[in-house]
């Protein structure tokens, strides 16, 4: 047989190049987390943890949580003091308290490098892992008593080992300790064991409601180990958690008041996502958008948040927003954005974080609320119509660190490190994606395993300019794809290389630049905001610009209370905030094409590095407004907001007003009644 020898040397060379390719992309999935057979490829993949760094104003943010409650907590909170508490060994919380409070220090410690923080967390780390029984059981053995309103004997309650599960997944993202993926095999063996006796709720309710959060780890330890018992476990898990598919799909769960507690919802609501990567049908997408959608329909806030004092709670926006919602909200959807890729998960996210979450604590990060209010005239101790207020003794509005319920005191954490570990993802054709924008650096591989670092400098969410400077230290160029998110509240987004403009794209969609890049080369990401209103509870509107809404400026007279009531319940001091000028104003509606004329935006030059306040707000909006006189303080907040366009209604003189960024206030009215149209 003749062999054509030219031929031949192409065929090997094509298998070579193929070859070299294959083992490239090995090298770059290993390099990161991607999908294991039967579970689906997620279109975007985690980074390791402190491979984002953040810049400006959330570094600022980062740091005053390092110097506030979340690197002190352990000074200032019993439950958590390193020689009581049970997950160190002790005779206090053996419960959920202190894997609450690592579940935030811990990737802030990594974030920023910090070995102060880190070394703070190192005992907590060590003594799980130690912890672990031969069946495979970990954490606290013995119950010193039970946390209010549960049964005794809870020290083996699934919950509060699924926050664990949780902190120890982010330890082996920095640091790729081995005993991590020992310890969650063999725990994962014993619920396999045990969970068809004792299931989810078998010592209290609270892991029936979150168990989404256990099958997340599962799913994740399946990627690490391919190990198929897991996927049978994922199952069983699955079948014991309350089942939010139906329940959003087929039930008035979001419609019906106090049908749920308000973090179980905010936990939940991700579970449809997780359990789709292993089903990817589309009833878990469906689920997903019907129960978004109900919940802002039925209880909903301009804030990015929902009515939930405890119970599912309706959209008046006099009702209560805990911040555990908040934080744990922000986490589901940073959960679910990874999973289906979808922008509008981003502009949920930012919504709540760039509005709610600032809101909520006070500036140095050593007090913070139980409750906030889209509308909140008076921070004040006094019972409100809550569903939950009889057992905090009025204290839910007020700063303090044990105000309310203590369980945020420890949550409250994880809302901005986390926030900085989802601004960037790897993509499985082996880019990288920024996906939600804030000032940050990024150290990454592309391309098969080629490093790359991207700072990202912008004054994002008030500025409308992203501008990403490329660096690597290869001499050639790299190819590979960047993605970017246009929001849905863009009309129309640019992309600028080297000040070319590349490309041009409507709102609510991602794009992706793929050439080669060179080390120096300046991406520029320009989101044009616009004003637009949206309506709400009676037919109020919000004022809203990009990702934030806008508040009235209410002058905040902040008064220190010394707690001498009951200081050993809700700390020993707490602050007090009545407003010093009016707020009873209603606003102008006016058609899109005309809102630019009678809504004056002024800029400040700079922002600040810490820019949530009154004080350094960046933005200000000018409008007219209406005083309406008949609607007054009630029970220490706004009475009855008056529907929207009532004929013949009081109304003062027009006059002008300043509304300011919701996440700068403490004192605001952000859904204000319409007095008429200009």
């Amino acid at each position: 047989m003749k062999v054509n020898m030219t031929l031949l040397v192409l065929l090997v060379s094509l298998a070579q190049t193929v070859q070299g390719q294959v083992n490239t992309n090995q090298k770059y999935l290993t390099t990161y987390l991607p999908s294991r057979a039967p579970l689906r490829q997620n279109p975007y993949m985690e980074l390791p943890l402190g491979a984002i760094k953040p810049q400006g104003w959330l570094k600022e943010m980062l740091m005053r949580q390092k110097q506030g409650a979340t690197g002190q907590l352990d000074a200032l909170y019993p439950l958590v003091m390193n020689q009581r508490n049970g997950w160190l060994g002790g005779n206090g919380d053996q419960w959920e308290r202190g894997p609450y409070w690592i579940d935030g220090l811990l990737p802030l410690a990594y974030i920023l490098n910090d070995p102060e923080l880190i070394a703070k967390i190192k005992p907590w780390i060590e003594w799980a892992i130690h912890s672990q029984q031969p069946d495979g059981y970990f954490g606290p053995l013995r119950d010193y008593g039970p946390e209010p309103g549960l049964q005794r004997d809870n020290s083996r309650d699934w919950w509060p080992k699924m926050v664990m599960l949780k902190v120890l997944k982010q330890y082996y993202s920095a640091t790729g300790d081995q005993r991590v993926i020992t310890l969650m095999t063999n725990y994962f063996k014993y619920q396999l064991q045990e969970l068809p006796q004792k299931p989810l709720d078998h010592w209290t309710f609270w892991a029936k409601y979150r168990g989404g959060d256990n099958l997340m780890m599962v799913y994740w330890l399946y990627r690490v180990t391919g190990d198929a018992f897991l996927l049978e476990l994922g199952e069983l898990i699955h079948k014991q958690t309350f089942d939010y598919t139906h329940a959003f799909l087929t039930t008035p769960l979001l419609s019906t008041l106090n049908s749920i507690h308000c973090v179980n919802l905010a936990q939940g609501i991700k579970t449809p996502a997780i359990y789709y990567q292993h089903h990817p049908e589309q009833k878990y997408l469906d689920a997903l958008n019907k129960g978004y959608d109900d919940l802002r329909a039925y209880n909903g806030m301009a804030n990015g948040m929902f009515g939930g004092d405890e119970g599912l709670h309706g959209n008046n926006p006099t009702q209560g927003s805990e911040l555990c919602s908040a934080v744990e909200m922000m986490f589901s959807l940073e959960s679910t954005l990874e999973i289906t890729g979808e922008v509008k998960y981003a502009d949920k996210l930012e919504k709540i974080a760039f509005n709610a979450l600032p809101a909520q604590t006070m500036e140095d990060y050593l007090t913070r609320q139980y409750f906030q209010q889209a509308n909140q005239v008076m921070v004040t101790r006094h019972a409100r119509n809550f569903i939950e207020d009889g057992n905090h003794q009025g204290t839910d509005l007020v700063y303090g660190l044990l105000t309310g319920y203590p369980c945020c005191t420890s949550n409250m954490h994880q809302g901005w490190p986390k926030f900085t570990q989802n601004l960037w993802y790897a993509t499985p054709d082996q880019g990288l994606a920024a996906l939600v924008y804030s000032p940050s650096e990024v150290n990454a591989v592309v391309a098969g395993g080629k490093k790359v670092a991207i700072k990202e400098e912008t004054t994002y969410p008030f500025g409308e300019t992203i501008r990403f400077t490329l660096k690597t230290d290869q001499s050639q160029s790299i190819s590979f794809p960047f993605h970017l998110r246009i929001p849905g509240w863009c009309r129309k987004g640019s992309v600028k290389i080297n000040g070319k403009v590349v490309l041009e794209a409507e709102g609510n969609q991602l794009v992706k630049v793929n050439r080669p890049w060179k080390n120096g080369d300046v991406v520029e990401l320009a989101l044009p905001m616009h004003l637009f209103t949206n309506h709400w509870y009676e037919n109020s509107m919000s004022v809203e610009r990009g990702p934030l809404t806008y508040a009235l400026k209410i002058g905040e007279v902040v008064k220190k209370v010394d707690n001498l009531l009951d200081p050993a319940k809700f700390g020993k001091t707490y602050y007090e905030i009545q407003p010093g000028t009016p707020w009873n104003y209603g606003l102008f509606e006016t058609s899109a094409p005309k809102i630019e004329q009678h809504y004056q935006v002024d800029q400040k030059g700079d922002v600040s590095a810490y820019p949530w306040n009154l004080t350094n707000a960046p933005i200000q909006i000018r409008t007219k407004a209406r005083r309406i006189p008949s609607w007054r303080v009630y029970n220490d907040m706004t009475g009855p907001i008056p529907f929207s366009a009532i004929p013949g209604i009081a109304l003062a003189d027009e006059e002008e007003v300043v509304l300011v960024p919701y996440g700068c206030t403490k004192l605001r009215i952000c859904q204000f009644p319409v007095v008429g149209s200009k």
